[in-house]
């Protein structure tokens, strides 16, 4: 399988149009047709490290893009080679006999770079299996939204990229098979990938999220559950402030209670207008997990409650009439968001792949977050309210739940995180909002991270600040990996370097 040039130099622009790469040279790696998943890979791998030799020499940078999906510019940088993964999206089973002794093979899936969550999901839920997180889309590849450490939405799990078991990534100087330390795949399996394995627990939590800059990760093994069913919950209610104490301490079957079903929930959404948030009704969203049965009536993703367009849409209308934000922000809420299926109406069910969607190009739409420690939230909402009442702005504010996610670089790094994400127009005012609410957090002395993939206003101070000791042992990883200094700057960029990701 070739690595296939794909015209002459010029502009590429990512797929939310935020983002473009000046006098870029792009290329794609297509999968080929190996019957087997581990020679499918050792030819790919190879045909990689031989592309990276041939940039070193030209002294190119070089930058992996699966489906362009990152609103910011971290896999942005200008006359660069791009290598397109889009098409390298293969998906293989692997046997009892491909793992070591004491591994667990049934929920396990050999997975080309290229594939999307999408993919991935469906490939799973064919066989019985199902992925137990992820983002809100699933148009993103997999790896791409593990490399920036993509938020899981369930309360008792991590992100997306707590999925990883193993990964091959590709250097200059060689192919390395990267487990943990345990171990996960048999030492022939590894073999037949054209890798050289290192087991590592280090090495392994470094790559698991590597903001591409450790290489070119070309496969992964990702593991999964059995199949599920998940009921939504959906609706508008006016939400009492008290409430923020039980989300707090994670009082989500109370919270629940309240507004939904007197159920544990797995999943609980709170958009809210931070504009008189406890006067306005705020969109809430609950997934109920249930065992699976096949005989179900099966929902679109719109009738389980997946939309967000709305606010792209209204974007401009709420930017140029700042003087009506709070009430064409309610507006864009009601509008934008399904309003059921709501306690009262009859049940509604899906796997959890069938609850996902692909969102439309978001070109118009300013995506950023905060991550933060639960027990902060009644104090940080607070803070955040007020920024928005004093300065504008016009973003919903989004608050999802979610445990400690592995990777070393992981932002949802405390134990109990609250995930806030701040949607609306894409403009200068609302750049700004964003900016004093982390300027203010800053100030409080809150403790927080932000999605490597959002607009972040992050630094390598910043950065430092952080991630502490995490972020020098997945230096020490990097540097294990690619010791040669001119073999690390290939894989850099201006935002990358800036962030001290590849000095």
């Amino acid at each position: 399988m070739p690595i296939v040039p794909l015209g002459e130099s010029g502009r590429w622009t990512n797929y939310h149009g935020t983002g473009v790469c000046e006098d870029a040279t792009r290329f794609a790696l297509r999968s080929g047709d190996a019957a087997r998943g581990r020679d499918e890979i050792a030819i790919a791998a190879a045909t990689v490290r031989a592309w990276l030799g041939e940039a070193l020499a030209k002294g190119k940078r070089v930058r992996p893009l699966g489906a362009g999906w990152s609103p910011s510019n971290v896999n942005i940088c200008s006359d660069a080679w791009l290598l397109h993964t889009r098409r390298f999206n293969r998906c293989f089973r692997i046997a009892a006999s491909d793992v070591l002794p004491g591994v667990d093979a049934a929920g396990l899936m050999l997975v080309e770079a290229g594939t999307l969550v999408d993919e991935v999901s469906d490939k799973l839920e064919a066989e019985g299996r199902s992925l137990w997180t992820s983002g809100a889309g699933n148009g993103q590849t997999f790896a791409g939204a593990a490399a920036t450490g993509t938020h899981g939405s369930m309360v008792a799990r991590g992100g997306i990229q707590d999925h990883i078991r193993a990964l091959q990534l590709v250097t200059p100087a060689g192919v390395h098979w990267v487990e943990p330390a345990a171990g996960v795949m048999s030492d022939a399996f590894i073999a037949a990938t054209g890798s050289t394995v290192l087991r590592d627990d280090d090495v392994f939590a470094a790559v698991q999220l590597p903001v591409g800059a450790l290489g070119i990760v070309t496969a992964l093994v990702v593991d999964s559950v059995p199949k599920f069913l998940v009921r939504p919950i959906q609706n508008l209610r006016k939400v009492d402030c008290a409430a923020l104490d039980w989300l707090a301490v994670g009082d989500f079957r109370r919270f629940s209670a309240a507004y939904a079903l007197d159920r544990d929930p797995d999943f609980v959404q709170m958009i809210v207008n931070p504009y008189k948030p406890f006067k306005r009704p705020a969109m809430l969203r609950f997934l109920y997990a249930e065992p699976w049965r096949a005989n179900y009536d099966q929902a679109t993703p719109g009738e389980m409650g997946a939309g967000y367009d709305a606010l792209s849409l209204l974007g401009r209308l709420l930017d140029d009439y700042p003087w009506a934000r709070g009430a064409l922000l309610q507006f864009a809420m009601k509008m934008g968001y399904a309003a059921g299926p709501d306690v009262d109406d009859p049940p509604v069910h899906g796997t959890w792949g069938e609850g996902l969607d692909t969102h439309r190009p978001l070109a118009d739409l300013f995506n950023a977050s905060v991550t933060i420690d639960r027990s902060d939230l009644a104090h940080v909402f607070e803070l955040i309210c007020g920024v928005y009442t004093r300065h504008g702005g016009s973003t919903a504010v989004t608050v999802r739940f979610m445990e400690r996610a592995q990777g070393l670089l992981a932002p949802a790094r405390f134990t109990h995180n609250a995930v806030i994400d701040f949607d609306g127009p894409r403009s200068p005012r609302t750049a700004e909002a964003y900016a004093r609410v982390v300027e203010l957090l800053d100030r409080a002395g809150v403790d927080f991270t932000r999605h490597w993939a959002k607009s972040c206003h992050l630094d390598g101070a910043r950065v430092a600040a952080d991630y502490g000791e995490d972020l020098q042992r997945w230096r020490a990883a990097r540097n294990r990996l690619i010791p040669d200094p001119t073999h690390r700057a290939i894989f850099g960029s201006p935002v990358l370097d800036g962030l001290g990701l590849t000095g």
